[in-house]
């Protein structure tokens, strides 16, 4: 049997989940399901014009949180550390776990700038909060040889009609739990 690498089977599972198709694109929810009666979307990812149109057969559209929702929840999650006294780094990375925006707080450790788009990239990956993930090790303990992921608690997963579009990882506080509840912060100023 073929060995394929983590980016391949990445993008396997992207393939497999990002038929959210057109209805989906430019919603946003962070975490929950809300009307489109109840709230606008944070930050539309494309123009009306590209939402009424279906992608061309072969082709697969998909829905990303904006630069300017990134810079939102990245900020939101940095200023929920600062007010608890934490020195933290915060990314935010999209649905193929690219990074969109990094912040390094003030004081921040220099592994906490990695370890949060890591701890991010993985959140994104399994659509899960990490602190979840952490138990999936116990039963398949090589996941954590897939590179770029670290599962530790500190990363929440974004999603838009049950489907994962970017994830906010923290790192840097004393405990994951910490960092998982600045992430948190992040993901909820999205809805806001």
């Amino acid at each position: 049997m073929k060995n394929f690498t983590a980016k391949t089977r990445i993008a396997t599972v992207v393939g497999g989940l990002a038929v959210i198709g057109a209805a989906t694109t430019g919603a946003l929810a962070a975490n929950a399901a809300t009307s489109a009666a109840s709230a606008a979307p944070a930050a539309p990812a494309a123009a009306p014009a590209q939402a009424a149109q279906a992608a061309p057969k072969g082709l697969v559209q998909t829905t990303h949180l904006s630069i300017a929702a990134a810079q939102k929840a990245a900020q939101a999650a940095l200023n929920a550390a600062e007010k608890a006294g934490q020195k933290v780094s915060v990314a935010v990375v999209d649905r193929d776990g690219n990074t969109i925006v990094t912040l390094r707080g003030d004081g921040a450790g220099p592994q906490s700038y990695s370890s949060a788009e890591e701890k991010a990239f993985t959140a994104v990956s399994w659509n899960a909060k990490t602190s979840e993930l952490t138990g999936r090790l116990q039963q398949t303990p090589t996941l954590k040889d897939i590179k770029g992921t670290l599962f530790l608690a500190g990363a929440v997963p974004v999603d838009a009609n049950n489907a994962p579009i970017a994830a906010v990882g923290v790192a840097g506080a004393p405990s994951g739990a910490q960092d998982e509840t600045f992430a948190q912060a992040g993901v909820d100023a999205l809805g806001k």
